[in-house]
């Protein structure tokens, strides 16, 4: 742990959700009106599925007792797994979608709008973009780790091993990705839109919704 922040969870969204201005600035900077479409197109993905992402790490949040990652990994308890299964699958799919990786990627896609807000740029200020992507990877499994897998928490030796069980979560995490990647096509966009808000955010709120009846019950 680097910094133990009382507001961690929503500093890592926070962080996270900068993109979305990138993404448009990318686009309209490029003087090309295909690439401002693109770019707003990522923006109203975004904006989409940035509101399950965010029930669904509230719903842990609340189940901890606390705003901090490290406060969620030392409340987190092995009987979390299946009772918050579905804010733990919710959360990696949003994920998903807002670093728009396969089948997520419809605004970025080469073969249907040229390559969206990415078109004109080229040499390093790609490699940039490219690199920013697969840095939210890592950022994206690790956070699903720590919220949801019990971050350095394993079966034995936690504070010998803790690095290694961390290692191990965000590597199986990234195969999952990568994947998807191969094994699934890409939606319409129509399609993404209708998976975030008639799909996950309802299936969020219930989450949100049985964290709470469990807090009050236990």
């Amino acid at each position: 742990v680097a910094l133990d922040l009382g507001l961690g969870i929503f500093f890592a969204l926070a962080v996270m959700g900068v993109g979305v201005i990138g993404a448009i600035m990318a686009g309209w900077a490029s003087a090309n009106k295909y690439s401002l479409l693109g770019g707003m197109r990522v923006a109203a993905q975004l904006m989409s599925y940035e509101l399950p992402m965010v029930f669904a790490a509230s719903s842990v949040a609340m189940a901890a007792g606390t705003l901090s990652l490290t406060g969620v990994v030392e409340e987190w308890r092995w009987w979390w797994l299946p009772w918050q299964a579905v804010g733990g699958v919710v959360f990696f799919v949003a994920g998903l979608a807002e670093l728009r990786r396969p089948p997520f990627d419809m605004p970025v896609a080469d073969s249907e709008l040229i390559f969206g807000p990415y078109t004109e740029y080229g040499g390093l200020r790609f490699a940039l973009f490219l690199l920013s992507e697969y840095a939210g990877i890592v950022v994206l499994c690790a956070l699903t780790t720590v919220l949801f897998l019990g971050g350095w928490k394993g079966p034995f030796l936690d504070a010998e091993l803790g690095w290694l069980w961390t290692l191990l979560k965000v590597f199986a995490l990234a195969f999952c990705v990568i994947w998807l990647r191969v094994s699934y096509p890409r939606m319409r966009e129509d399609q993404l839109q209708k998976l975030a808000w008639a799909w996950l955010v309802p299936l969020s709120l219930a989450q949100l919704a049985l964290t709470g009846i469990v807090k009050v019950a236990l």
